[in-house]
């Protein structure tokens, strides 16, 4: 069964470019390190809750938008050896030391799919 990471951040709107390309050089990385899939989304209708929200968990200020990102691998175990070349790369390295938005607040988590239409 698939596995997939999921990330949510805020980042600055002047850095949208910025972040495409970020996310543009990454992608192939990923994919070298055995993901299947790698999707980012920008925040176009992300609205405030009453209790909790997306802007809440990434402590998104004024002038940022809250990007949605996961990468799909093809199994928990793939994932596990992709995240421990991750962490060893210097590729990895250098552009995670030039991220266009603030890193501490981006919140992630490897998920299980339970439904797949």
């Amino acid at each position: 069964m698939k596995y997939v990471d999921g990330f949510v951040a805020a980042v600055p709107v002047a850095n949208k470019e910025l972040y495409r390309k970020h996310a543009a050089e990454a992608a192939p990385l990923f994919r070298e390190f055995g993901a299947t899939r790698v999707v980012e989304c920008w925040g176009d209708d992300v609205p405030d809750g009453k209790i909790t929200d997306f802007r809440g968990a990434v402590k998104a200020e004024e002038g940022e938008v809250v990007v949605f990102s996961w990468i799909e691998y093809p199994s928990k175990e793939a994932r596990d050896a992709a995240n421990a070349r991750i962490m060893s790369d210097p590729r990895m390295k250098e552009m995670g030391d030039q991220m266009p938005f603030d890193g501490k607040r981006m919140i992630f988590g490897g998920f299980a799919p339970i439904l797949d239409v």
